[in-house]
């Protein structure tokens, strides 16, 4: 163990069916656990040496030579360590399952640097992968949105989630409760999300630019003013269900920002007094929650499927609903 880095250094004797290779991508083969960069980063500093010499990233390596890695130290973490309240739903040591609550920011942005889902977790977590800013942030939810997600604690594990995330092997199911009657029982959203040109905080589909995003949705439940919808996500866009939802005119309900939740005034007289009650059960929050996630074990290769019951806000509104007993389960 070196005393500096308190990380214990590496011994390879290189075989022969190794000879010939660079030393970088000999590296990259015998640490799974380090990313590509840190190998590049510590072959940069002359933490490499090969027979007692450090060498450069494209030496040509030959049989019997023995190779000495000194990982770099942690980077210190950026975000501060905080006690905070996690749901954790599974953990071992390679991650983590998180069914985090609304109003909780996952990681520090400009105007919410204490308090984040990341303060929690460096607390909690000995080691997390990633840069130190999102240490360990696989994938977001946004402030307002709750339900799961998952957090790597090994570079190896962020890796292979992310790989997964990007390839959609990751599947994630979400509920929400939207205005108005889609005129079919599912479908998919497409539209290319980006920033709002006239208003900077907010995402839009945009006609020219962005990124391509696509929704999947299938109407769960139907009380005819609102509906309950079962949401998948096949791309990861800042506020992608919101800004899809709200733009073909079916916005969620309780959302600040993409939401309508004067339509509840506009509703049939009959519904109004249930439309406005369903608004304060939102309590200013879209009622979007993230309820299932599945993936493969970076480790195991086992599929993991974890699920989330609505959150209290979701379920005061859906009992409202189910109570009046006019839903019409699809």
């Amino acid at each position: 163990m070196d005393a500096a880095s308190g990380s214990p250094k590496r011994s390879f004797t290189v075989e022969a069916a190794d000879g010939g290779q660079r030393l970088d991508v000999f590296l990259a083969g015998r640490c799974p656990d380090l990313s590509r960069a840190h190998v590049q980063r510590a072959l940069a500093a002359g933490r490499v040496v090969v027979d007692g010499r450090p060498r450069p990233k494209g030496y040509r390596l030959r049989s019997g030579q023995r190779v000495l890695l000194e990982p770099l130290p942690p980077p210190p973490s950026s975000v501060v360590a905080e006690d905070l309240p996690l749901r954790v739903v599974h953990e071992d040591t390679h991650l983590l399952v998180i069914d985090k609550e609304a109003g909780q920011v996952v990681h520090p942005a400009p105007g919410h640097a204490r308090g984040t889902l990341a303060n929690a977790l460096v607390h909690r977590c000995r080691q997390l992968a990633g840069p130190a800013v999102r240490p360990g942030i696989v994938h977001r939810l946004d402030r307002d949105t709750s339900g799961l997600l998952v957090v790597a604690l090994t570079e190896a594990a962020l890796r292979s989630l992310a790989g997964q995330l990007r390839s959609r092997e990751m599947k994630r199911l979400y509920l929400a409760l939207a205005w108005g009657a889609w005129p079919q029982a599912a479908g998919v959203l497409h539209g290319n999300v980006g920033r709002n040109p006239t208003r900077r905080q907010r995402m839009a589909v945009l006609p020219e630019g962005g990124r391509p995003a696509v929704t999947r949705f299938e109407v769960a439940e139907d009380f005819g003013f609102v509906q309950l919808c079962r949401v998948r996500l096949e791309t990861g866009r800042t506020h992608q269900i919101r800004v899809h939802f709200a733009h073909h005119g079916h916005p969620i309900v309780g959302d600040p920002v993409y939401g309508e939740d004067g339509r509840a005034r506009n509703v049939h007289p009959l519904d109004r007094q249930l439309a406005l009650r369903l608004v304060g059960a939102a309590g200013g929050r879209q009622l979007l929650h993230a309820t299932e996630l599945s993936f493969v074990h970076p480790a195991g290769g086992e599929l993991m499927t974890f699920r989330s019951p609505p959150p209290p806000s979701l379920q005061g509104a859906l009992d409202l609903l189910r109570a009046r007993g006019a839903s019409n389960l699809a």
